[in-house]
This record gives structure tokens, sequence and C-alpha cells, in this order.
């Protein structure tokens, strides 16, 4: 089947902080310069931010880079952060506030915002299309194109109107061929794209294993008397600690008495029994955040996965034809609890790299091997380095002895410390079997403070066309059953935070089978990453597919 084709200097997969970023500041450049360059951003939710989903508190030091006049040209940073408060929680009931001397100095707040990271996305696609920037949302970019040298040539977008068999619907169109001479991924957390070119070029050979979270957010209408616009809450504890998980929680205060609420699970969780789910719905009754949610209304939820293995687990960024960046290369401040300021500096950095290429003549194809270089001359690197352990000390030796460690090497030694801790085990080896692990009784939701899946998915906005092909593949199909569900206890019905996941009677062989409700993937990975074998793969579904989530 033949495709349309066009042709870009630069084509940016994915919409977010980093590939908008990019976008940005490729055209800043060429009006700078007078250079023209051709920049095109293809984006898989139905529209700029539909997908994007964070806390999120940010750090404006990339954006004060990028767009100075940001606040004259009417950005959506108008909650700035008045109050920040860090918990650990003991049980279900006792908790307390841990003294603003003791924390590590990464995570105070003072002079960032608390923003719908999805609104700053919007914004950002305006000033990119201001400068002339081609934005395409609802296309996704289901395939990396190769020259016949083995670079990356550009992407193909994703057929339109296949059937769930794969054959052509009436209406259907197929894929268009976006041709550069880069392309920039910046698909963010676990990208599909950028998880083929890692394990295609090698990228990773040098770097420690991934490490994922996947965070659990609501956005609550909640009492005026109770609204504190600015005041920003973390903490760690119970409920994960009841079953030997890491993680964290959180609570940001927004003007219009909102409040953004939730809860990020390292994926490294040893005990299949846990849902990070339905962990958030039971954290939500405890007294610190029932005080601030009692009397309110849920109005958004969402659930989306975290890259946050840092330096140790960053790969090489650059392969020849292309650039992976942002959170699709793992570029989160884990100790910060913030990637959108190092995501837009990656993109940044990419930018004026591609851009000094293209003015020297360059036609394309070349490893930009100066990349690497200069991200390691800019302060995200620098960044990262000091954070470099913050994880690791976690994983390795829990929430008291690792957050002592984090406190010293970043208090006392500014992140400086001088030694590199590993951690090694990927997140889905460290599972272990059902039979020995505490099985886990999670209470039944309320309806007031805690809720159940399907009703979380229906305010998501999630939605995909029924009559097409399954966007989540088993390599296997028999080993759901055989495997997960004997040896693990089919924890894919219970990492998963959409209800995609379950096991049903299988009528025609007896015992269960797997079914796959692929209509309710909120795209937040979680299977892709968590899956015990590795037997899950996500792809692209039609373009425009998936959660649209408004103000998140």
């Amino acid at each position: 089947m033949e495709r349309e084709s066009m042709e870009f200097d630069v084509v940016i997969v994915g919409a977010g902080p980093s590939g908008l970023s990019a976008a940005i500041r490729l055209r800043q450049l060429a009006a700078e310069q007078g250079h023209e360059i051709t920049v095109c951003v293809l984006e898989k939710g139905s529209e700029v931010g539909a997908h994007i989903l964070s806390g999120a508190v940010i750090e404006t030091r990339a954006l004060d880079e990028l767009l100075p006049q940001w606040k004259d040209q009417g950005a959506p940073l108008d909650t700035p952060v008045t109050s920040d408060e860090v918990y650990f929680l003991r049980s279900g009931t006792a908790g307390s506030k841990v003294p603003g001397a003791l924390v590590p100095k990464p995570m105070h707040n003072d002079g960032n915002y608390v923003v719908s990271l999805g609104n700053v996305c919007r914004w950002l696609g305006e000033q990119a299309e201001a400068l002339e920037v081609e934005v395409f949302p609802g296309f996704t970019a289901a395939e990396v194109l190769f020259n016949d040298d083995g670079s990356v040539a550009g992407v193909a977008t994703g057929d339109m109107g296949l059937d769930a068999k794969g054959e052509q619907k009436a209406g259907f169109e197929p894929g268009m061929e976006l041709r550069a001479k880069y392309t920039l991924f910046a698909e963010g957390c676990r990208g599909h794209l950028g998880k083929q070119l890692i394990a295609k070029y090698g990228l990773d050979a040098e770097a420690d294993p991934q490490h994922y979270g996947i965070g659990v957010k609501e956005l609550w209408d909640i009492d005026p008397a109770k609204s504190q616009p600015g005041l920003v809450i973390h903490g760690a504890g119970w409920p994960m600690t009841e079953s030997n998980s890491s993680g964290g929680f959180f609570l940001y205060h927004l003007n219009g008495n909102q409040v953004a609420v939730g809860l990020i699970i390292d994926l490294s969780y040893e005990n299949p029994h846990v849902g990070p789910f339905d962990e958030f719905q039971r954290l939500k009754h405890h007294p610190v955040f029932a005080a601030h949610l009692e009397g309110g209304t849920r109005v958004a939820y969402g659930a989306r996965a975290i890259t946050k293995g840092g330096l140790n687990s960053l790969p090489k960024m650059s392969m020849p034809g292309a650039i992976i960046m942002g959170c699709d290369a793992g570029t989160l401040n884990f100790s910060k609890i913030k990637g959108t300021h190092t995501a837009m500096k990656s993109g940044m950095v990419a930018a004026e790299t591609v851009f000094a290429a293209l003015q020297g003549g360059d036609e394309g194809g070349a490893d930009l091997t100066a990349y690497g270089d200069n991200f390691k001359a800019s302060w995200a690197w620098d960044e990262l380095y000091r954070s470099r352990n913050f994880g690791a000390a976690m994983h390795k030796w829990g929430p008291y002895m690792g957050g002592a460690f984090n406190f010293i090497d970043q208090n006392i030694f500014g992140g400086k410390i001088f030694m590199t801790l590993r951690d090694t085990t990927r997140d889905h080896e460290q599972l272990k079997p059902a039979a020995e692990c505490k099985p886990i009784a999670y209470p039944k939701p309320d309806g007031k403070l805690s809720f159940d899946k399907l009703s979380s998915v229906f305010i998501s906005n999630t939605n995909h066309e029924e009559d097409q092909p399954c966007h989540l593949r088993l390599t296997d199909p028999d080993v759901p059953v055989s495997i997960n569900l004997a040896r693990f206890g089919g924890p894919e019905a219970r990492f998963c935070p959409a209800g995609v996941y379950e096991f049903v009677e299988d009528e025609d062989k007896g015992g269960e089978r797997l079914q796959i409700n692929a209509q309710n993937c909120v795209h937040c990975k979680t299977c892709d990453i968590k899956d015990p074998t590795q037997n899950i793969t996500w792809v692209t579904p039609e373009g425009g597919g998936g959660p649209n989530y408004p103000n998140m």
C-alpha cells in the first residue's frame, strides 16, 4: 500500500513539554539567524494537552529561558506556592508533619507554581503555532521509518479505519509518511517508539535498567472554606508500607476551589496483590486527606507511568537521524518530584544541537553525539547528577534509612556525596509469587472519598473506537493464565488503574481466560512495564483515542 509523504527539516513526536519546547526553540533560532527550518509536531491525543497528566508543581527555570515574557503572554501559571508541608503517615489514622529542616532541600517549593500541566502544554502549543510550527493533533506516530543506511528517516502515522481483525472498513484512510532530516522523540514515559529505538541501537548498553512509578491522580472541587491556593502537601508511608512498597503522595491546592490529589507507587513493588488504584482510594480516607476532600466533589481522574530512574538509567540520547528526549529518555529529577523543567531543557538543548547541524549544511541522518555533550553541559544534567542516588536509596533501604541517606546526601553534600548507589533489578523482575505474599483486602469504595475503577475511567473522558485492532498485544496468549495467573495471581487485573485486564470464566476451555477491555485504556503504560513475563506490548491505537483530560 502506497502512502502519501510530507517532508520537514525536523519532525517531533509528542506535544508535551519537551517536544513543544524543542519546536519553539527551533523556530526561535531560525528567526534569529535567518535560516528557514520547517518543523512538524505529531500528537496522538485529540488535542494538545489531552493526554498530559502530572501533579503538577513546576519550576520555571526552563520556561524563563525559553519564553522570558511568559507572564505577559498569558501562561497559565497563576497559583504560586504559598505553603509547603511534608507528612509521614504511620497508619490509616496516624501521621506526623516532618519539620522543614529535615526535608531534603530539593523537595522545597519556594518560587514554584501549582499548575495544570495539560493547560500549560495547550498554551505552549499556541506559542509554537504562532511561530509557524505545524502541530498535528489526533495523529499517532505508529512506525519509525529508516533510510537504507539504517538511520532514522522519520515516522509514519497510523492507519485509520481498520476493524478489530485489521481489515479495512468503509472510510479507511492509510497513514502518512512524515520524513525529516532529524526526528525528535518526545513521547513521554515508556514511549512505544522510543522503546524500540533504545533496543535497536542499544542506547541503554551502558545505563542501569530504567525504573518507573505509576501515578494515579484526581481533581476535586472542594468546599470554598477549605481552599488554600498554593498549599503543597507531599509525603510517604502508609498505605505503601503495609506491603513493603515505596512511593509518595501529593495534594495541591489550585485556584478556583480545586485540589489535585494523587499517589505515586514505585513499580518495583514485590507483592503481586498490590493494586495502585486501590491503594490510592484508601489513602484518601486518611485524616490528612479527608480534612481537605470531605464535602467536595471529584471531577476528573487519570493515571500515567513516570520514568524515574534518573541519571544512572539515562540512555545514550542520540542515534543516526534522531534524538530521544524528555521522559521518553528519562530526564525527570526524582529528588524534586519534578520533570517538566528538565524535560523542557532537554528539548531546548536538542533544538540547539539540531539547528547548529542544519545551519552548517548537514543533510540529516547523522548521529548527533554533540547532543549528549551539550546536555551534559547544561544545568539539567547537573540536577540529575545531584539526585542520582535518591531513588536507589529509597529502594535499597526504605523510607527511614533511605530518607536519612537522602537528607545527608542532599542537605549536607549538595547531592555530591562520594558514592553512587545502583539499582540494577528491573521493576517487573521484583514481583514475588502470590503464595509468598500477604493478600490485601481492599475496602469497598464509599462513593464519597473512594470510588471504583469504571466510574473513574468514565470521568477521564476515555474513548476508543471499539471496532479497531487491539492496541495491547500479547506475545503469547496462553501466558496470562499459565504463568501470570498461576504463579503471580493475575497481577495485571490489579496493576492496571483502568480495569483493562480481568480474568473471566472461559466457557469454551474451562478455567479462566484474560479479557482485555482496551476501550478503558488511559495510556498509562503500566502493563508494558510491570507485566512479570513482559508478554504485553502497548502500541498506539487510532489517533485521537484515549483519555481527554480537562485541566489535568
